[in-house]
């Protein structure tokens, strides 16, 4: 099992339990694809287990992402925080497709 979930109040929660690879990722998207059309809820709300994420985490984010999309449900993505690059030059924000926002 790679994620993990509840349904209240019409928000399907699902954690990621831990980074998704390869051979992980198309099981993920399918659980979540399964869970959001089984319970039809009116948002999903996916954690992330890192700050950073994986290619393969963020390309189930993306499936998951579309088919929401496609029914008309948000899907808002969250997790522990962004790594902050104290070098980075000035702080600026940007808005996400999905409603949240990541500071750079």
């Amino acid at each position: 099992m790679v994620i993990s979930h509840t349904l209240r109040d019409g928000v399907l929660r699902v954690t990621l339990l831990r980074e998704l690879d390869v051979t992980t990722r198309a099981a993920a998207a399918l659980e979540i694809e399964a869970l959001v059309a089984s319970n039809q809820p009116g948002q999903v709300l996916v954690e992330l287990p890192t700050p950073t994420p994986s290619p393969a985490t963020l390309s189930a984010l993306a499936r998951a992402h579309r088919m929401c999309e496609s029914m008309g449900i948000p899907l808002t993505a969250t997790g522990p925080g962004a790594v902050w690059d104290h070098g980075a030059a000035g702080h600026a924000s940007e808005r996400l497709m999905t409603g949240a926002r990541r500071e750079r």
